[in-house]
């Protein structure tokens, strides 16, 4: 009988010059189903998809189309029901809709944190946090509780402590989604500045269409339930990019129009 069983791997060390065309993420036939019987429901259906090192891939879909799933699956959090993943070097980081950060810790410890479970030495993580923050641009802010933080703050420090685990791969579950137009739209061009400095592979989820095509190099669009890649779209748009860019807005109605088909397929279905 042949095994059908989820195969989440590291790949095999390979030759220098072979790293760089290896896919930071690789992801083939994978599924995930909740549930057994009657009661199974099937999340995602079969996704096949590679990331490159240092790409920026923006997935949208709507809700409940497996965009969550698939970052936990990936991350290691939630394990798959059948297929094969990838992930070039270290655990991957991931980022929340909410920052998820320690109360009672200050923004310098909480970005120590995933250092000190690390085992880094005091006077090290120490310097790499502020180092951090500064690139986050919270510098002087170290010493501050997260409840002297606003919400944009919060996110800064998360995005911080994320740059801290020294990941390849950064996972991305909608982090701007709960923050106002204003912060959102600063912190779309502070990732894209810490993107491009530290060269990770970003898997950014997000149901809005505009902020999926200003940060992405490519968008890909997952079918409603179960999740399956719909279509992609490549963003040959230059950087800096700005929301009311008028590639932006082109683009994102195309790719609206066919989220809209995918919605209405799945309602009728």
């Amino acid at each position: 009988m042949t095994d059908t069983r989820p195969q989440l791997r590291r790949p095999e060390p390979t030759s220098p010059g072979e790293h760089d065309v290896r896919p930071a993420v690789s992801l083939r036939a994978l599924r995930k189903v909740f549930g057994h019987g009657e009661d199974a429901v099937e999340a995602i259906g079969g996704i096949d998809l590679d990331v490159a090192p240092g790409e920026f891939v923006s997935v949208l879909g709507a809700s409940g189309c497996g965009k969550s799933t698939l970052l936990s699956i990936v991350a290691g959090l939630e394990p798959a029901t059948s297929g094969v993943v990838e992930v070039d070097g270290p655990q991957p980081a991931l980022m929340f809709q909410e920052s998820a950060l320690f109360p009672w810790l200050t923004a310098r410890e909480n970005v120590e944190a995933p250092m000190r479970f690390g085992g880094v030495a005091a006077p090290e993580r120490r310097a790499r946090a502020e180092e951090l923050l500064e690139t986050v641009r919270l510098a002087g802010a170290g010493g501050r509780r997260v409840h002297e933080l606003s919400g944009g703050q919060r996110q800064r420090v998360a995005m911080a402590r994320a740059l801290a685990q020294n990941a390849r791969v950064l996972l991305m579950d909608e982090p701007f989604a709960a923050l106002d137009a204003m912060t959102r739209d600063l912190l779309h061009g502070e990732l894209t500045e810490v993107w491009q400095r530290e060269r990770m592979a970003v898997v950014f989820v997000t149901h809005n269409v505009r902020e999926a095509v200003r940060l992405g190099q490519r968008v890909v669009l997952l079918s409603s339930r179960p999740g399956r890649v719909a279509r992609t779209w490549d963003v040959d748009l230059p950087h800096p990019r700005i929301i009311e860019d008028s590639g932006v807005g082109d683009l994102s109605r195309e790719i609206t129009a066919r989220l809209r088909e995918e919605i209405s397929r799945h309602a009728h279905a």
